[in-house]
């Protein structure tokens, strides 16, 4: 839909007043036509239910605020709650969907098409409970225990996907059999709609906007928290959400991967690597990195090299991504410099979506710990993953692109260009 029709979409529902207009305008710029968000919403919840399905589950008790989101697009003060389990909600594989919110907040709902019912959550966090935990565990038990009695046709499997002991042990003295969230929640999201597809395509035009004006703004003497701001500023304006990691390092802090952005000074000549890790518009994940040298000098020889190692090895390991190729196959038969020269990064590919996802590739070399098999699927988005610095001395390069896997191989999402300069 164009921006006139998206206005009028969300004109009705006075708790979402939509997209800015220069969000929308750089939209339509690069030829996006958003699409029937509703379609979206029924095609997410049907991946959940034939999930759920799938595995015989009767249903699953959501506190993942992403998870709940996926599920039936409903938000509510979605960092805070990431940590405070204090809302919930039941998605039946037959049956309503109810949702348990936070207080006196069941109008943040009231527009939403998939959720049948809002019931107050009940408050077991002892932040909230003290020392009535135990009983009002029993009340919420209870009252999940009811629903699926209700509504689950005798089935007494139930996944949820995040729970404190207490939380398990009240659901277990309830006979509910419970099962991983997982492993449901993780495979439904990971083949994405055509619609959603556009939706992550939005997101990524509005995000690298704002690499742009990151660009513009990079010159020796600001520190690395300076141009970290103007990252999440540009994501925020533009109606971008949040920024999970703060990965944004310069200079001798390139190397080895995963300092956050402090107070240090660029310097003239020194690389400055980030990996953006943002949840922009509509909730959808932009994880791209690119590594970029600052002020006027020309790069020495051993950022040349790493440059160029960390860029072949992108170049190469997307070229890999196709439907039918195996996660095993991923792992094995990826490129990547000397590990043993070469520091790396922890994962080679790995699945996005509305926040990074299942499957994760690992190395070979930790394929014994760490890794596990599988088949890529159309309709999958990869982020291909690339971090070279030498052992023990030098800076070093943080790149990756995100990819859509097609019916025939691969198609590039991210398009901000790859340079140093």
């Amino acid at each position: 839909m164009g921006s006139r029709e998206y206005r009028r979409a969300v004109a009705n529902n006075r708790h979402s007043v939509g997209l800015t207009a220069e969000t929308l305008a750089e939209i339509e710029a690069a030829g996006i036509v958003l699409p029937d968000l509703d379609a979206v919403r029924r095609y997410r919840l049907q991946r959940v239910r034939d999930r759920l399905r799938d595995l015989d589950y009767a249903g699953i008790i959501l506190y993942d605020p992403v998870h709940i989101r996926y599920a039936c697009d409903t938000t509510n003060m979605t960092l805070w709650t990431a940590h405070n389990p204090c809302r919930y909600l039941w998605v039946g594989a037959e049956g309503p969907m109810i949702l348990f919110d936070f207080s006196e907040t069941a109008f943040l709902a009231g527009h939403n098409p998939l959720v049948d019912e809002v019931r107050p959550a009940t408050q077991w966090m002892y932040e909230l409970s003290g020392i009535e935990m135990e009983r009002r565990l029993r009340r919420w038990s209870s009252e999940l225990a009811s629903v699926v009695g209700e509504y689950g046709s005798g089935n007494r499997r139930v996944a949820i996907d995040r729970a404190g002991p207490g939380a398990i042990h009240s659901l277990d003295r309830q006979g509910l059999q419970l099962r991983s969230g997982g492993e449901v929640m993780e495979v439904a999201r990971s083949v994405k709609s055509p619609e959603e597809v556009t939706l992550m395509r939005a997101a990524l035009v509005a995000a690298e906007k704002s690499l742009e004006a990151m660009r513009a703004s990079l010159k020796p003497g600001m520190t690395e928290l300076d141009l970290w701001a103007i990252l999440h500023s540009e994501n925020i304006r533009r109606g971008g959400e949040w920024i999970e990691n703060r990965f944004l390092c310069s200079g001798p802090r390139t190397n080895p991967w995963f300092h956050e952005a402090a107070g240090r000074v660029i310097e003239d000549g020194d690389l400055v690597a980030f990996d953006t890790d943002l949840i922009g518009i509509f909730g959808m994940c932009v994880d791209i990195s690119r590594t970029w040298i600052a002020g006027s000098r020309r790069p020495n020889a051993n950022q040349q090299d790493v440059f160029a190692r960390a860029e072949e090895t992108i170049r190469r390991n997307i070229e890999m991504v196709r439907p039918g190729v195996t996660f095993r196959e991923l792992t094995f038969d990826s490129w990547s410099p000397d590990v043993d020269e070469f520091h790396q990064y922890s994962n080679q590919f790995h699945g996005v979506g509305m926040a990074d996802e299942w499957p994760m590739i690992v190395f070979p070399h930790t394929w014994d710990e760490a890794g596990y098999d599988g088949v890529v699927e159309p309709g999958m988005v990869l982020c291909v993953e690339s971090f070279v610095g030498r052992r023990g001395w030098g800076e070093g390069v943080k790149l990756e692109e995100q990819v859509l896997v097609t019916e025939h191989g691969y198609e590039l999402l991210s398009g901000y260009p790859i340079g140093l300069r």
